[in-house]
């Protein structure tokens, strides 16, 4: 049994002007640094009331957004530079990524990204999201046998949904829900079972 605590990157100037990123390696602005820096507070009080002052394992995606929120996560801990898992990037969102979202909708309508060419289905998001805490999950045991460190992975907006989703059978997030910039979202993995313990949403601005 593993907890798993998925954090989004923090703000970078793409989010700040509400332009589709996707896969686009956009890098983190100061605002976003500043949010990195107070989730690491947070983390840090967290796991010291859960471990005593142990240490997570720490992880990203590969984007540079989540790298360095991660690499400041771990500065705070005092722990080694995270491991990339390329399975945790960002949705694809093909043609679409630079755009604004008021351009997205007048394009294309509401958020189906089955007619924007070159982007992920939802299934497709969802199958490689999966996969990638299972990775995650089975390197961390495998490294820290037989201790089950806790593991907190830095990834996306879209990909953390899609495990939301996939975790609570499609109850969660609920309509009119985002996750915020630096948000912080714990499971639990048994086995392959992913259940989710919180999730930190927004209203959709």
């Amino acid at each position: 049994m593993t907890t798993l605590l998925l954090v989004r990157h923090g703000e970078t100037d793409w989010n700040a002007a509400r332009r589709i990123q996707g896969s686009t390696d956009i890098p983190l602005n100061d605002t976003g640094r500043v949010q990195a820096a107070e989730t690491a507070a947070q983390l840090v009080a967290r796991f010291d009331e859960m471990l005593g002052g142990a240490h997570p394992l720490i992880v990203s995606s590969d984007l540079s957004r989540a790298r360095e929120t991660a690499q400041i996560i771990a500065a705070a801990f005092g722990a080694d530079e995270p491991r990339l898992y390329p399975h945790l990037r960002e949705r694809a969102y093909g043609i679409a990524e630079g755009m604004t979202v008021e351009d997205y909708r007048a394009r294309y309508g509401e958020f189906n990204r089955d007619n924007v060419p070159g982007a992920e289905s939802d299934l497709q998001l969802r199958i490689r999201a999966v996969d990638a805490v299972r990775r995650v999950v089975r390197d961390a045991r495998r490294r820290h046998a037989p201790l089950d460190v806790p593991v907190i992975a830095v990834a996306h907006g879209a990909l953390i949904g899609q495990l939301i989703r996939h975790a609570s059978a499609g109850e969660l997030p609920l309509p009119g829900e985002r996750l915020a910039n630096a948000s912080t979202h714990a499971f639990l993995v048994e086995r392959d079972r992913l259940s989710v313990q919180s999730y930190a949403a927004v209203p959709i601005g």
